[in-house]
């Protein structure tokens, strides 16, 4: 076979998980093709115009820790930036920032053509060349070949993409950009099931046809940077804006749901439990009587705006007629409908934890394509797979985070363990060490292995270490510190609702009072106020929260020992004795790498994983015979 061109590393579709995986894969020395239906679409926000959220601000924050790119993307390109949850505790705290869309895509795509090993293409790529069950290159539309070690398949929803919009569907990738039709056909033949998923997008209407003095307006907060140590200078620029949905808006929808095609049968994808559209919503929530609408910029340079809330696959005149009913919104503009797409995408339980597929080597998956909804969701993996596939091509150990160590590893343990039957989407309620896994603290608990892998600098990494040994100092400093009682002092205690002290107080006893936090004790000790903001944040979380975290570390110590039982990657379930048949079925098709993930396995219960300590013990005792 003769190729066009040779690459190490092959990846197909440049949205957040090929971005990622890109770059990673680029930067770790392999030659790396990126390939793309359109350079215009690079690193596109098709649906909402924002980087974070709850849980998804903690993967942005630890791909950052790791070496990736979209935590700085984001950075420069924040138009408005808040913290989601601060009324409650830490381990929920997280970061959500407003994104001007077109000067993203355009500082992505400048970062990708001048990175060192990497080629932009744009072509579709129509099939993967296997020899067996090896991946050794693709070949695109227009019959040129290339040579590849590895592929890193992030085709996102454009995979055998169709628009639904009421009665009209046609075939296509989100906003009207033509979809992938053949890799599909391929991957079938190669023995990879495909799934069919959905997902949608709301209206962007003309900001001129939006009465916004009668709706709430939503301010930014202070930016807080995605980045670690980051010097970014970020501002809020923009207002976002908050309305309702309200009775008539839910009469007109109820009324054409035989026009929808999520009800007349002509979508067969199953869409995400976790972002419904509002007929979705209306239909499944009948006791509610209104439902939340966010209304946000596009960017700065557009009078486009998205109204979060509103997906919908109702024909545009049902959907200009509903809109119509909602405070502010009564003389709207529509410049883009909403509109539903189906995709294919592959069964996670079909990867190992490296996000290779099992049955064939150097294949791997990133994004939609697994299953997973989110731009964040998508860049972890594309990260993950393109660190593995380098790893695998130099004969070095792959890298597995476990759901102690970020939520990076609970989202890839959660898809090849438990696989998913919708579109996928992180919260912060999927992971048990939440509290832990917090995202204030992502480069702490990170940035050490993304530097070994090569991907975060020295320079970057010493920063970090220092940090950790000021907020060590600092943590030992105030456990000792005592103050003595004062009028002042005991003033402000009672203020603040809680006790007078009698007798001399560590500074840490008094901010593990709930209502007591470092703000409240700057004039008490000058050592407050010479700590940054970050090292002040990280020492008062740990202090006030130290029992719990305690406990917490108690759990992952507990986890990590099943973690360690490591079983063999060639074993046949249904020859171990004791197990039940449902066990043996699913312990075949997810192969896990330790007693830890069988016992995650949906159907694998206590009985059966005692069953597997017992044989992995004897297998471990004839293997050192």
């Amino acid at each position: 076979m003769e190729f066009t061109e040779d690459f190490d590393i092959v990846v197909i579709g440049a949205g957040h998980a090929g971005c990622e995986a890109a770059l990673a894969s680029a930067r770790l020395g392999k030659k790396t093709a990126l390939f793309t239906l359109s350079l215009d679409q690079i690193a596109n926000l098709p649906c909402n115009p924002s980087i974070g959220g709850s849980a998804k601000g903690q993967l942005v924050s630890e791909i950052d820790a790791l070496g990736g790119e979209m935590g700085r993307a984001a950075d420069s390109n924040t138009i408005q930036s808040r913290m989601l949850n601060r009324g409650k505790g830490v381990a929920v705290h997280s970061l959500r920032v407003q994104i001007d869309r077109t000067s993203y895509h355009l500082d992505m795509k400048r970062v990708l053509e001048n990175t060192d090993n990497l080629f932009l293409k744009q072509a579709e790529i129509s099939e993967v060349i296997f020899n067996g069950n090896r991946v050794v290159g693709v070949k695109s539309a227009t019959g040129s070949i290339y040579s590849a070690k590895a592929v890193i398949i992030c085709t996102g929803t454009y995979l055998k993409g169709k628009i639904h919009i009421g009665e009209l569907n046609y075939e296509s990738g989100p906003e009207n950009v033509r979809p992938s039709t053949h890799l599909s056909d391929c991957l079938k033949r190669a023995g990879i099931e495909l799934r069919r998923f959905k997902t949608g997008t709301p209206a962007r209407v003309h900001l001129r046809s939006i009465d916004f003095n009668i709706l709430d307006v939503q301010k930014g907060e202070e930016p807080v940077p995605f980045v670690f140590a980051s010097k970014e200078k970020i501002e809020n620029k923009v207002d976002c804006y908050i309305t309702y949905t309200n009775e008539k808006t839910h009469e007109i929808i109820l009324d054409n749901l035989h026009r929808s095609p999520l009800y007349s049968g002509n979508i067969e994808g199953i869409g995400p439990r976790y972002c419904p559209s509002i007929e979705d919503k209306i239909v499944r929530f009948k006791d509610k009587d209104r439902h939340q609408i966010f209304i946000e910029p596009v960017g700065l340079n557009t009078c486009e705006m998205y109204i979060q809330g509103m997906s919908s696959s109702l024909p545009e005149d049902v959907q200009l007629k509903f809109y119509r009913t909602i405070k502010g919104l009564e003389r709207v503009e529509f410049m883009r409908p909403a509109y539903a797409i189906e995709y294919d995408c592959c069964n996670p339980l079909d990867l190992r934890p490296t996000l290779e597929f099992i049955n064939i080597e150097g294949l791997y998956g990133a994004g939609q394509f697994n299953g997973t909804s989110g731009y964040e969701e998508a860049a972890a993996q594309g990260l993950i797979a393109a660190i593995n596939a380098c790893r695998k091509i130099d004969g070095r150990s792959e890298v597995v985070l476990d759901r102690s160590t970020s939520y990076i590893g609970v989202l890839i343990d959660d898809l090849v363990t438990k696989g998913c039957n919708d579109p996928y989407r992180m919260m912060t309620s999927r992971s048990e060490y939440r509290l832990y896994i917090r995202q204030d603290n992502a480069a702490q608990r990170l940035m050490k292995i993304g530097h070994e892998i090569g991907l975060v600098s020295s320079e970057r990494y010493e920063i970090l270490s220092k940090e950790i040994n000021e907020i060590n100092d600092n943590i030992a400093y105030f456990k000792k510190k005592v103050l003595t009682p004062s009028r002042e002092l005991n003033k402000m205690l009672v203020e603040l609702g809680t006790s007078e002290i009698s007798t001399g107080y560590k500074i840490a006893d008094l901010l593990k009072r709930p209502q007591v936090h470092f703000s409240d004790l700057e004039e008490f000790d000058e050592n407050i106020a010479k700590m940054s903001d970050r090292v002040r944040n990280a020492v008062e979380i740990e202090i006030k929260y130290e029992g719990y975290l305690k406990i917490q570390l108690e759990q992952i110590e507990s986890m990590k020992k099943m973690e360690a039982k490591k079983l063999p990657e060639n074993i046949d379930y249904k020859s171990i004795s004791g197990l039940r048949l449902e066990a043996q079925e699913k312990l075949n098709k997810v192969k896990p790498i330790n007693i830890g993930q069988a016992s995650r396995i949906s159907g694998v219960n206590p009985a059966d994983v005692a069953v597997l300590l017992v044989w992995l013990t004897s297998f471990n005792g004839e293997q050192d015979e």
